[in-house]
């Protein structure tokens, strides 16, 4: 009986950087929305390499990882920046987690979870934000004919 050669399979290769770029400017206008994504300091030159920066890691290389689903990676978000006292990005990323299909309620569990380890005035914090956030999109989901938030269903990676 003859020994079988046996050839290791090699790994895909890493995207390039600009591969990288395109898929996180795709999943980043996905979640946040084109209008976030065409007003943040896009017109400033100085902010050309941060906006870079964040388009290529966060959003194409971290989010376009298969680990976790958006819907994860959202709540995770918010639990974070929760827990570092970003309001500003929080608000943000509560509306890309409603995007992502995130429910309230769902959110609401994150909010609790912040606040019995990061303290009671964070979960509280993130709670208030839920609840501006949320009165938002359901303004403008009636002012638009919106039956639902918008999730992406046609991704896989989001199911």
């Amino acid at each position: 009986m003859q020994a079988e050669s046996a050839i290791p399979e090699l790994p895909e290769p890493e995207p390039s950087m600009p591969e990288r770029y395109a898929e996180g400017d795709r999943i980043r206008r996905e979640v946040l929305g084109d209008a976030h994504v065409n007003s943040l300091l896009s017109d400033w030159p100085p902010a050309k390499p941060l906006l870079d920066l964040i388009t290529t890691y966060p959003w194409g290389s971290v989010w376009a990882r298969e680990g976790l689903d958006r819907r994860t990676r959202s709540l995770l978000n918010l639990a974070l920046l929760t827990a570092l006292n970003r309001p500003e990005e929080l608000r943000l990323n509560i509306h890309g987690a409603l995007r992502n299909g995130c429910s309230v309620e769902e959110m609401a569990e994150v909010a609790l979870q912040c606040a019995a380890y990061a303290g009671a005035p964070a979960g509280i914090a993130l709670m208030k934000a839920i609840h501006e956030v949320h009165k938002v999109h359901e303004v403008h989901k009636v002012q638009e004919g919106h039956e639902g938030h918008e999730v992406h269903k046609d991704r896989p990676e989001q199911n």
